[in-house]
């Protein structure tokens, strides 16, 4: 990569973590803090104020990323990251469930996420874009990582208001980022208007990972409405100390997918390492469902979670990069990132509503069902070839 695509793809894939960060934050103590709140009881309502803000994104990315083809990509980013700062005050100020939701919505109506992508897009040569779409995977997974890590300490330091205070200002500081050190590129590159619809929508492998994306977020936002209070119930952890317990867990399932993914490149054994992490998912919800009361098997079980997670966040958007058509490749990124948000606003609420009414041990059920559906949709799936470097003139 030259020095301009290093720097526009660090800082971007920067920002993508800084604002997910800002989501994530809140989920390894959000369930517990809500029994303080009006409504606070009402476990469906819990499980919507974390994911509401994936159906506002969902519904807002397409026109995000229409928007930044028109009128720029860093004047939409910009915006954006004001809008989700301004829903970041609001929930700070929320002394009620119903508030935290509508403050959440907000948070959601900054939806960047293909306006990011496509700047990434036009920010760098073909022969190098699978590496940045891979730095904005990892950033992900980072920035889920250090929310699980940094929650529970934030948490007793500031409180909840403080936690989304915070994340409104880290959004502010976003703005000044886009403004200052991603450098300006060309609104779109050439050949965009006229990329097809049909040609994203029916694409086999993009409908594929689009479903994935789907359902990996979905099981992420649904296992988490109960992970934190199986931790403290049953594991004995006190929220004091779920930092230290993320941090352990994280940093050991990195040391595990790291090499995967990096042996999985070199030798081209794309395919099965994919289809190995989804069978580790589906592995591991399905064992969650009968040792999430035990405190060694819960945390056994959460670093399984994390390999898999992280592994396939690193992969699904330098994928998608790959396999969409030279010209629809923004457009196949805008449709990824909203079936992304909407597996998030589903997960929420499914995991809300299924604990309500079944039970802990219900959800994760649930979790490796979807997981088992996405390895069946995913089997047949064929890795795309590598590409040749293009000579740089």
């Amino acid at each position: 990569m030259t020095p301009d695509e290093r720097r526009a793809s660090g800082w971007l894939a920067a920002l993508f973590a800084l604002r997910m960060l800002g989501l994530f934050l809140i989920l390894p103590v959000f369930s517990l803090h809500a029994r303080t709140l009006a409504g606070g009881e009402q476990l469906g309502l819990v499980g919507l104020a974390i994911g509401i803000y994936g159906l506002t994104q969902a519904v807002l990315q397409l026109p995000y990323g229409w928007a930044s083809d028109r009128y720029g990509r860093k004047r939409v980013i910009a915006i954006g990251l004001l809008v989700f700062a301004a829903g970041s005050f609001v929930a700070a100020a929320a002394d009620s469930l119903i508030g935290v939701v509508l403050g959440r919505a907000l948070q959601g109506a900054g939806a960047i996420s293909a306006a990011i992508t496509a700047l990434i897009a036009d920010s760098t040569r073909d022969e190098v874009r699978t590496k940045a779409m891979a730095m904005v995977g990892g950033s992900i997974g980072l920035s889920f990582a250090l929310s699980l890590a940094l929650a529970p300490t934030l948490y007793g330091w500031v409180g909840m208001g403080g936690l989304f205070s915070f994340t409104g200002a880290l959004a502010l500081g976003g703005c000044w980022v886009v403004w200052k050190l991603v450098p300006t590129v060309p609104r779109h590159p050439a050949g965009a208007a006229r990329a097809s619809w049909r040609d994203v929508l029916l694409h086999p492998e993009l409908m594929r990972l689009s479903l994935g994306v789907f359902l990996l977020h979905a099981v992420q936002m649904a296992m988490f409405v109960v992970v934190p209070i199986a931790l403290v119930d049953h594991a004995g952890v006190p929220l004091s100390q779920h930092g230290w317990l993320y941090i352990g867990v994280v940093v050991l399932s990195f040391a595990v997918m790291l090499p995967a993914m990096l042996w999985s490149e070199r030798r081209q054994r794309l395919r099965p390492v994919f289809l190995g992490a989804v069978a580790l998912l589906a592995v591991s919800e399905a064992a969650l469902a009968w040792y999430w009361r035990s405190p060694a098997g819960l945390i056994a079980l959460l670093v399984a979670f994390f390999v898999s997670f992280n592994l396939l966040e690193a992969n699904m958007p330098s994928l998608v990069s790959r396999v969409a058509p030279p010209a629809a490749k923004g457009l196949a990124l805008g449709v990824f990132n909203t079936c992304q948000s909407l597996g998030l606003f589903a997960g929420g609420l499914l995991g809300g509503r299924v604990a309500g009414v079944w039970g802990s041990a219900a959800v994760f059920q649930v979790c490796a069902a979807l997981a088992l559906l996405w390895l069946v949709v995913a089997w047949p799936m064929r890795p795309p070839a590598r590409q040749r470097a293009k000579a740089q003139a």
